[in-house]
């Protein structure tokens, strides 16, 4: 991690309590994660499409587009995982030599490497390997969930980013009525993993989709997420919604 003298380290923020029923204590939360990411990898584009009934590619390349993503700008994509967030940057015109790709999980990197050619590396977001001002635009797909620390995290964010450069989370978020919490846990807790079985005959990605389900009940709400970019230092910062369960969070470096 390159720092800044006078950096301010945020509070810590926790995206969720320890999910004890997962693994046995929140030190080796780290562990089981990377170790889940690196087992499911295989299976894990097919697990984004069945989950979002193939509107995934789409819906990435609409949300990178909307938040200002265009040729010209250096893109960081913070757990980049098997580049599905990166493709939808490729596929609106970032050339790969604009584009950079982090993650803590070696198989997820392995299964990206066989696909596309940015520069990819090993990492995580609340140490970020690069020095001040680096990039222009940074993107993270799915994995807010899956940190130590948010406001680590943001400042982190804050610190790579130029001036004027925007980061864009995309964040799954719990529905606030039972109704629509209860058919959401039954979606996610019990059917995709049942289809994820079913579909790719490995219980280990059956367990990421059981796991990521209870990532999604345990997150800290969206004003919680919103107040650590603040107090990172990000302004205009704002979350856009889609189908009511898709959060986009969006801010810019002064």
């Amino acid at each position: 991690m390159i720092t800044d003298k006078n950096e301010q380290i945020p509070a810590r923020l926790a995206p969720h309590r320890p999910l004890t029923e997962f693994y046995p204590t929140a030190a080796q939360r780290a562990r089981y994660v990377g170790d889940l990411f690196d087992r499911a990898a295989g299976d894990y584009d097919w697990m984004s499409g069945a989950m979002s009934w193939g509107t995934d590619r789409r819906y990435r390349r609409s949300a990178l587009r909307q938040a200002g993503l265009r040729p010209g700008l250096r893109v960081l994509d913070v757990a980049t995982g098997t580049g599905l967030v990166a493709q939808a940057a490729l596929d609106l015109g970032i050339p790969a030599d604009d584009l950079t790709g982090l993650d803590p999980s070696r198989g997820m990197l392995s299964e990206n490497q066989r696909r596309h050619a940015y520069q990819l590396m090993q990492g995580i977001g609340e140490a970020l390997p690069f020095r001040n001002e680096t990039f222009d635009f940074i993107s993270m797909g799915y994995a807010l969930r899956h940190v130590e620390d948010l406001g680590r995290l943001f400042a982190e964010f804050h610190r790579v980013l130029s001036e004027k450069g925007r980061v864009l989370i995309l964040e799954i978020t719990r529905p606030l009525s039972r109704a629509g919490f209860g058919l959401m846990r039954f979606y996610m807790r019990r059917l995709m993993p049942l289809l994820t079985r079913l579909g790719t005959r490995h219980r280990d990605s059956a367990r990421l989709m059981e796991y990521y389900w209870a990532t999604i009940a345990e997150c800290v709400p969206p004003a919680s997420i919103l107040s650590a970019l603040s107090c990172a230092g990000f302004v205009d910062v704002a979350r856009r919604t889609t189908g009511r369960v898709l959060s986009e969070y969006q801010g810019t470096k002064k």
